[in-house]
């Protein structure tokens, strides 16, 4: 049997509780193709986050963005509002795991005396570049040389590939049926409906349209996968002491976790086939915030795909391995169950593929109180993201 210390482990990381909070949040329209490119996306959610924190551009000295999708830097920044400042960054934050990991970076440089104010960002315009077969993750995964020669050649590939093959051995594993998959589908649809930001706020979704939908790789399915999206986020992250002075409830930051498997990208590889590496990054933050399981109000996880959701409740500890699916299938994940709240502005999966960066700031409005499927007195919310080889675990509260 596949123990947790033979595929992956925790990184070693600082307490940092109670050092930071996020204090602005700012979003972009998510939408389909919208004809515009991510830098132009990237500067609206910059500017809404920074507007938002009650700051000014010039404020802004920490700046974190994805150097996978390096679309919003500091020279971008520098360029669209007009300034010139030294500005500490970092190419290791944006979106997926590293939405979750950005605030541990910036409390790092807040520490050190770098930077005051630090921005993340991540946008996205993997929806207008669709028509000229660029952008999206199936053509970063295409571009790796093992994946090209090893996997692509015999089937194994896009991502709908992988993940339908790890949905049919939790199926076989565990028992975990179609139905219970489409209850994940379901309960983020009628959050979405909830969430006038989502993608799929006017689009309900009902099990028998699930079960009816067309396969992508059986046994996943149509709703079993996100779409593709433009759009983008962004947070603004400062000292609990400047927080205070802001006009914004913060978000103080309590826990950061970060897991990794032995395996990168190639899924194939990875000996626990039904896990996530949030096996490994959650025990941390959790140790970090001084939280348990029970504590948590609202979860939320990167959601590419409804088995990414389930093995994720699983591996954070919610309820047994291959439990989740049953579970899911009880209404534990509907926002009002009052049991495990998840995903509840629609995740991935129904209101925007903007892959985890717009997770952190639906917790963030579950603290502040103002999210479409509110929470009652959410008081503890958690982000897992996920990059299939690595996860984060990022636990916010409201004081």
């Amino acid at each position: 049997m596949t123990t947790a210390a033979d595929w992956g482990h925790a990184a070693e990381l600082d307490d940092v509780n109670g050092e930071v909070a996020i204090v602005g949040i700012g979003e972009t329209d998510y939408t389909k193709a919208s004809g515009r490119t991510a830098a132009q996306i990237g500067a609206e959610a910059a500017e809404r986050a920074i507007a938002d924190a009650g700051l000014e551009p010039r404020d802004v000295d920490g700046l974190t963005f994805s150097g996978a999708f390096a679309d919003f830097g500091v020279a971008e920044f520098h360029a669209h509002f007009g300034t010139d400042h030294d500005m500490w960054s970092s190419p290791w934050g944006g979106g997926m795991a590293w939405a979750g990991t950005a605030p541990y970076l910036a409390a790092g440089a807040i520490a050190r005396g770098e930077a005051r104010h630090v921005l993340n960002v991540f946008p996205v315009a993997w929806a207008t570049q669709r028509s000229s077969m660029t952008g999206g993750p199936g053509e970063v995964h295409a571009q790796q040389s093992l994946k090209q020669n090893l996997e692509v050649p015999f089937g194994f590939f896009p991502q709908p590939v992988y993940f339908a093959s790890i949905m049919r051995r939790h199926m076989l594993e565990f028992g975990t049926t179609r139905e219970q998959f489409g209850a994940v589908a379901i309960t983020l649809r009628e959050h979405a409906n909830r969430t006038p930001s989502a993608v799929f706020r006017d689009k309900t979704l009902s099990l028998e349209q699930y079960l009816g939908a067309p396969m992508l790789a059986d046994p996943l399915c149509l709703y079993d996968s996100c779409p593709i999206s433009d759009g983008g986020a962004a947070y603004v992250t400062t000292s609990l002491e400047r927080a205070r002075d802001l006009a914004r409830v913060p978000a103080v930051v309590r826990g950061v976790g970060e897991g990794y498997s032995g395996s990168g990208g190639h899924w194939a590889q990875q000996r626990a086939f039904t896990s996530t590496p949030q096996v490994f990054s959650t025990p941390g933050a959790f140790a970090m915030a001084g939280i348990t399981n029970d504590d948590v109000d609202v979860l939320t996880c990167y959601d590419p795909f409804t088995i990414v959701s389930l093995m994720q409740v699983e591996d954070m500890g919610f309820c047994a391995k291959g439990e989740s699916g049953p579970f899911a299938e009880s209404g534990a994940l509907r926002f009002d169950s009052g049991r495990l709240p998840y995903n509840t502005h629609g995740g991935l999966l129904s209101h925007a593929y903007v892959l985890g960066i717009a997770h952190v700031i639906e917790c963030v409005k579950q603290l502040r109180g103002v999210a479409g499927a509110q929470v009652p007195e959410c008081e503890v919310a958690v982000y897992g993201g996920y990059t299939g080889h690595m996860a984060s675990t990022l636990v916010l509260t409201r004081s």
